[in-house]
């Protein structure tokens, strides 16, 4: 049977017509750039605006990010970013010292923000685990975790299916927006690797 040019006959149903392909999420997951400051001030500027998940008030500036960045290498703590295919910053994770005393260098607190949208889709998980990793090739005995006890359900969610355990609460320790805020102390106790080694480009699709 033929049709000819403009018969309704030869428009497949839609159920039978090529559907295009779903987006992926896709990400890279590797240690942070100079490069990658100004994409990582803007994602933790956009929660001092708008959220109460840090009580920092101030938005961060760049020489705070480069200060920052520069200490994190000097003591050789992870800074991780999570990158799009088109190479935008989506994501970061890093640890810092705990305390300024030597006794507590063996521990470190975790900080991890993902960019607008990113949440929801497995990143969150894959930046913190790659952030354990690295630590427990560092040596790194104690990661600590300090969250919101408001508006902050999905941090402590996420640290939780990481393997961190509630350490106790202060209650009204901060005021933002209005409002009295305490936080959530949580931890891990990891295993340091015997043998120290950089870590690599971690991708995830």
């Amino acid at each position: 049977m033929q049709f000819e040019p403009g018969d309704r006959r030869r428009v497949l149903p839609r159920h039978l017509r090529p559907q295009p392909a779903p987006d992926v999420f896709s990400f890279s997951i590797r240690p942070a750039r100079a490069g990658d400051l100004p994409y990582v001030r803007e994602i933790y500027n956009h929660f001092v605006s708008n959220s109460v998940v840090t009580l920092d008030e101030r938005r961060s500036s760049i020489p705070y990010w480069r200060e920052k960045f520069a200490l994190l290498s000097k003591l050789g703590l992870p800074f991780l970013v999570a990158v799009s295919p088109a190479g935008v910053v989506i994501g970061y994770a890093l640890a810092q010292p705990w305390a300024g005393k030597n006794a507590y260098r063996y521990t470190v607190e975790d900080s991890i923000y993902l960019g607008p949208g990113a949440g929801g889709k497995g990143l969150g998980a894959a930046l913190l685990q790659a952030l354990i990793d690295a630590c427990e090739h560092l040596g790194i005995r104690e990661m600590v975790a300090v969250i919101s006890d408001t508006k902050a359900e999905a941090s402590i969610r996420l640290h939780a299916k990481l393997g961190f355990v509630e350490a106790g609460r202060m209650g009204r320790v901060g005021h933002k927006f209005g409002r009295d805020l305490g936080t959530v102390y949580m931890r891990r106790a990891l295993r340091p690797s015997r043998r120290r080694r950089l870590f690599g480009a971690i991708s995830a699709r």
